[in-house]
């Protein structure tokens, strides 16, 4: 795995549940399928057991995985759509209106950017 680079205006459990999502939406977790174990997940990340642990407690309170008893988080089934509609829904709340601001200020338009 690559060099993290933690962002200091969010805790790190939370920066690694944001990165499960982000690979559940991206497929690399797939519905149905194990997460990585507590330890695995410490070791990829370089970060303790008790941080992982948190991780998990995250996930399963949003509703994210299931634990499955003597095996580990599964990811629940249903989910990735549950999350791209979240997502999605942010984005358009929370990002892309700074976003539109900034372009219109650089006088930049949708059709030049999709020229790229």
């Amino acid at each position: 795995m690559a060099e993290i680079t933690w962002n200091e205006d969010q805790p790190i459990y939370r920066q690694i549940v944001d990165a499960l999502i982000r690979g559940i939406l991206e497929g690399t977790y797939r519905e149905g399928e194990l997460l990585p174990s507590v330890r695995q997940l410490a070791t990829d990340f370089g970060v303790s057991t008790i941080t992982t642990t948190k991780v998990f407690q995250e996930l399963s309170e949003e509703g994210v995985t299931e634990k499955r008893r003597g095996i580990g988080f599964e990811v629940r089934k249903g989910i990735r759509k549950a999350l791209l509609q979240r997502e999605r829904r942010r984005f358009l709340e929370q990002e892309w209106p700074e976003l539109r601001a900034r372009l219109n200020r650089l006088d930049i338009r949708i059709e030049d950017l999709l020229r790229q």
